[in-house]
């Protein structure tokens, strides 16, 4: 099949020769014709399998133009990297329409994205925060939208966005056409789904946590982290093979510590992303690793989704991920479209039981070798590493109180203090015992 075998437009097939393009992929000829029905659809695919072209290819046929200055295809992704990479597949493909699209994220200054919200928009991309806090503004009007489409809804829920997107599914019209495409369907996701949605079409092009045949995954035993560190140099010293390398760490942290070790190694060829960067920085490492200017880019998950960087030869875990399905993700930036690709893991002992799921979740065994011999095997142990002296909670039991009688005792008699008002009288009898009386002056 071709995409001249689906109902596209001159536009769109002329867009595709352009990009070299002819032959469209399983989740792209399986979800076209229901999407073009109006139907309400779920796609779930690997990653790497082209579902941005997925739902963008039948949104762009079935779009009008208007003289309505409000956006009628409203796209909303996780993360500020995939809006903007949203936002060059859409210009691609409308290179022979008239069509205007923009793309608006949190992490940045506002103030221009409201100047651009009021200016003339067919297709909005967002990430859920910074779309709320510009209609909340009453600049963005969401009135015209006519399809939702939400990518990676899984993340966007892992990343605490459902509050933000039922507020926004309140400021939609009632009358719309809902998308989803994801990589994996978590039961959390099937409540937000059917919650959401209206009676939807699920669309699998392969199960989840099915793996990428064209990707060659291996794993090595490691002790601990100063052994990665020296492994990851070993390997990383063969530049000819690992020229353009993906190294996923699981916090942001441990980032920060592989890129500060590696830069000592190979300065001027490493790059560093993650949440806590701030976007121009994130910005410019992918842009820089994407020309090739940095050979290695060290990051966390959020760069696991989505995002399309092309010729990636390695993707290296340094560590397991605790949740099966990021590992998935992860290895699925290289082998892109249906090119080889290759996925190495650092397994210590502590991770092997994360390495059984994620085998579990596959159904396959990922195989695992020793390390080379030329790398050395640290004995030095950080912080996290270390043992943890856990000491015996043991509680002392309180002394037995003494049976002292009461803490307050009664005043003696002479002691207290009454205030009753005496006459004379009175006090002269009591002082006396008998009236005192005062004699007459002479």
């Amino acid at each position: 099949m071709t995409f001249n075998d689906l109902n596209l437009n001159k536009s769109l097939l002329s867009a595709l020769d352009d990009l070299g393009i002819k032959t469209p992929t399983t989740i792209q000829y399986k979800v076209f014709s229901i999407m073009m029905s109006g139907k309400d659809v779920v796609g779930i695919a690997q990653t790497g399998t082209g579902k941005t072209f997925a739902y963008l290819l039948p949104c762009l046929r079935q779009w009008n133009f208007s003289k309505d200055k409000y956006a009628q295809i409203l796209i909303m992704v996780p993360t500020r990297e995939l809006v903007v990479q949203v936002v060059e597949e859409v210009k691609k493909l409308s290179t022979y329409m008239n069509l205007e699209v923009l793309g608006v994220y949190g992490g940045t200054n506002m103030k221009p994205q409201k100047d651009a919200v009021n200016g003339k928009i067919d297709v909005l991309v967002a990430t859920p925060g910074r779309l709320l806090d510009l209609a909340l503004t009453g600049i963005l009007k969401l009135k015209s939208v006519k399809r939702l489409v939400i990518d990676e809804v899984d993340e966007m829920l892992n990343l605490g966005f459902r509050p933000q997107l039922i507020r926004v599914f309140d400021l939609l019209p009632a009358k719309r056409q809902n998308l989803m495409f994801s990589a994996t369907i978590t039961e959390d996701v099937e409540l937000f789904i059917n919650d959401n949605f209206n009676t939807p079409v699920k669309i699998e092009a392969a199960p989840t946590g099915t793996p990428l045949e064209n990707i060659k995954q291996k794993a090595y035993n490691v002790p601990n982290f100063n052994t990665k560190i020296n492994l990851l140099e070993h390997l990383l010293s063969n530049k000819d093979d690992f020229s353009k390398v993906l190294v996923f760490v699981d916090s942001k942290s441990l980032a920060d510590d592989v890129y500060k070790k590696m830069l000592e190694i190979y300065p001027d060829q490493i790059g560093v992303i993650h949440s806590n960067k701030d976007q121009n920085f994130r910005f410019n490492s992918v842009n820089k690793f994407q020309s090739g200017e940095y050979r290695v880019l060290i990051a966390t998950d959020v760069i696991a989704r989505g995002l399309d960087i092309s010729e990636v030869g390695y993707v290296i875990n340094f560590d397991v991920p605790i949740v099966a399905e990021n590992y998935i993700h992860r290895i699925g930036r290289t082998g892109r479209a249906d090119k080889e690709g290759k996925s190495i893991t650092f397994i210590s002992q502590k991770e092997k039981k994360n390495i059984k799921k994620i085998e579990a979740l596959m159904g396959i065994e990922i195989k695992t070798f020793k390390m080379p011999t030329k790398v050395a095997v640290s004995k030095e142990l950080t912080e996290a590493e270390k043992p943890k002296i856990v000491m015996k909670n043991v509680l002392v039991k309180p002394a037995k109180k003494l049976d002292v009688g009461p803490s307050f005792h009664e005043k003696k008699d002479k002691n207290k203090k009454v205030n009753i008002k005496m006459t004379r009288a009175d006090q002269m009898r009591a002082k006396y015992g008998k009236p005192k009386k005062r004699a007459q002056k002479k």
